[in-house]
């Protein structure tokens, strides 16, 4: 279905509130959106019971703001002009501070489906003005940190990094359960009741929408983390959310624009999450990522000295065939990017322990066009463009050995710590050696 087919037939979407119950040791959220004239939406949490006092003014902010990031979720599937959001009071800076998070993590939604919008445009926000504000003080004294784990090598890092610096005082969160997470968790120190670990229920009715045409595509989930992992630190007594996100998280993914589809993951999120934090929800909770100053290069050199960790990780994301059943699925970009980038560092064998093949050495047509796209051999990426522009530069019977070669030039010249810029036979046309000649 067309955009503007789809604003005009579903021009109102509303946020109805949440309802929350007690159910033995669990509290169970649910939120009520409707797409007027379309359907209803009741994607639901549960959370665990500690710490949970269902008046507590700050907690149920948290939950009305988790209901904000959730609700993007399912206006998508028609990007109705108008939401209203019921029961609540939100200032002029709120409104424009949620729409500043909807038009920037949608950025790649936007993108992908020809949506030509502005922040001004995309969006009217609607709530009762005539409410009395929420009063929030701190009413916790606070310490120690907790770490949203995914399962992949940057938490690890950071839950590293944390031992290291001599931090005990933590805790693990974890939304939704994968093993990888939960290993990483107890590896790192933490005992089972040491780790939060709520769990997230769709609405099953927004994957019919999209099977029957209506818009779908990429939505801000770091920013449900941040809510989410903050209000369990709040919960839990915790002062500090330690996030691990990395200095890439920064970067356009679509060339000469400002799309980023890790937008909830960059620098100018961070700032503005904490930011209202501190104005809006003044509960004491500092949220950073500690991870910041490093590169994706560094972190995975770090990583590749943490062994212990090395049999448990997972970073695929390929739905059913990875992230369901927590195995690398070893037919997706995010395997073979995971395998390149740890090429410098582990030998061989080492790579071969931890996925029980080396994708650098598949013959497979889908991932020979991955790896193009990942070594930015061209500005493109749609993926039988890329074939035939390398195909006039590299015949298939050579691509095997090219790969070869790059891994051993990176290992032998190109280090990830310590490149060897004056020595290599490519810094003519090298992007990094002409930035820092």
């Amino acid at each position: 279905m067309q955009y503007n087919e789809l604003i005009e037939r579903y021009p109102d979407f509303i946020y109805h509130g949440y309802r929350l119950a007690r159910e033995q040791n669990i509290w169970r959220v649910v939120y009520d959106f409707e797409t007027v004239g379309l359907t209803e939406f009741h994607p639901s949490w549960t959370l665990p019971a500690r710490g949970i006092d269902p008046d507590d003014p700050t907690f149920r902010e948290f939950l009305f703001s988790i209901g904000m990031v959730e609700l993007i979720s399912y206006w998508k599937a028609t990007c109705s002009p108008r939401v209203r959001v019921e029961g609540a009071c939100l200032s002029e800076g709120q409104i424009g501070w949620w729409k500043k998070l909807y038009f920037n993590g949608l950025g790649e939604f936007f993108y992908t489906n020809g949506v030509d919008v502005t922040p001004e445009n995309f969006m009217q926000i609607e709530t009762d003005s005539d409410l009395p504000r929420t009063e929030i003080t701190p009413a916790k004294e606070l310490k120690g940190c907790m770490v949203p784990v995914g399962g992949g090598k940057d938490s690890i890092v950071a839950l590293h990094i944390l031992g290291r610096s001599g931090m005990t005082d933590k805790m693990c969160f974890m939304m939704n359960h994968r093993n990888s997470a939960f290993a990483t968790a107890l590896l790192s120190g933490c005992r089972p009741e040491e780790i939060y670990r709520p769990k997230r229920y769709l609405d099953r009715k927004i994957v019919e929408l999209n099977a029957q045409g209506f818009l779908n595509g990429h939505t801000p989930l770091s920013a449900l983390i941040a809510f989410s992992a903050s209000m369990a630190a709040y919960l839990c007594g915790k002062r500090y959310v330690v996030l691990s996100n990395e200095s890439s998280a920064n970067e356009a993914s679509v060339a000469g624009s400002t799309v980023n589809h890790q937008y909830s993951k960059s620098f100018a999120f961070e700032k503005d999450f904490a930011d209202y934090l501190a104005q809006y929800i003044p509960c004491g909770v500092r949220y950073f990522s500690l991870l910041r100053p490093l590169s994706e290069i560094q972190i995975a050199a770090i990583f590749s000295r943490l062994r212990e960790y090395h049999e448990v990780f997972r970073s695929c994301n390929a739905g059913n065939a990875g992230t369901r059943f927590d195995t690398w699925c070893l037919d997706c970009s995010k395997c073979l990017f995971v395998v390149m980038i740890l090429s410098p560092f582990l030998c061989d064998a080492e790579i071969r322990d931890i996925f029980r093949i080396n994708l650098l050495n598949s013959p497979s047509e889908k991932m020979t066009r991955y790896f193009e796209q990942l070594i930015g051999l061209h500005e493109t990426k749609d993926a039988f463009k890329i074939e035939s522009i390398l195909r006039e530069l590299l015949p298939p019977e050579k691509s095997n050995d090219f790969c070869h070669r790059l891994v051993l030039h990176g290992r032998a010249v190109c280090d990830a710590r310590k490149p060897r810029c004056e020595e290599c036979c490519m810094k003519e046309i090298c992007r990094y050696y002409e930035m820092n000649k």
